[in-house]
């Protein structure tokens, strides 16, 4: 792409099946780089999970020359344990982050959906299948993916054009 880009990993953390998607932007045009999963096998305990993310994030921090990674902030479950393991996921990739010196920022569920669908309530596979048009991916995105490639998009998005989604600095 001609002229200035930005490169933004988004990452849909969780503890089996963290989705991870690369986006760059150049302008308006935006195209994804890469995505993917990072699968943990269910027999693993915690630690050998959170070390499989760690250094897949950093691999993909050290792969592309990024300008930010951006994740989804954290939610509340009415399952006490969920909530706590999906917080430890989430400091494994900002502590990634930040010893590959790339700074992390966090957006809610609905400020993804507003920035990629126009609407904080958008159902899933309307944000799957706005994210395939805006970056021209023909193939089926599993959840994790789309929704980590959302994220990476909501970053870009308020970084530029649309207002009141500008980032929380972690």
């Amino acid at each position: 792409m001609p002229g200035k880009t930005k490169i933004v990993l988004g990452v849909d953390t969780s503890l089996r099946s963290t989705g991870w998607g690369i986006v760059e932007a150049c302008g308006s045009s935006m195209r994804a780089l890469g995505h993917g999963i990072i699968k943990n096998r269910p027999a693993w305990p915690h630690s050998q999970c959170f070390l499989n993310i760690r250094v897949q994030i950093e691999s993909c921090c050290r792969d592309f020359e990024l300008d930010a990674v951006a994740i989804e902030g954290v939610f509340f479950s009415k399952n006490l344990k969920t909530t706590l393991v999906l917080g430890e996921a989430r400091g494994v990739v900002i502590s990634a982050c930040a010893a590959e010196g790339v700074s992390v920022y966090e957006y809610s569920p609905r400020k993804v959906k507003q920035a990629v669908v126009g609407n904080g309530g958008a159902h899933k596979d309307q944000v799957a299948e706005m994210i395939k048009r805006i970056l021209g991916i023909k193939n089926d995105l599993g959840d994790d993916e789309s929704d980590a490639l959302a994220i990476a998009i909501c970053h870009l998005h308020g970084n530029s054009t649309i207002a009141g989604l500008a980032p929380c600095p972690i």
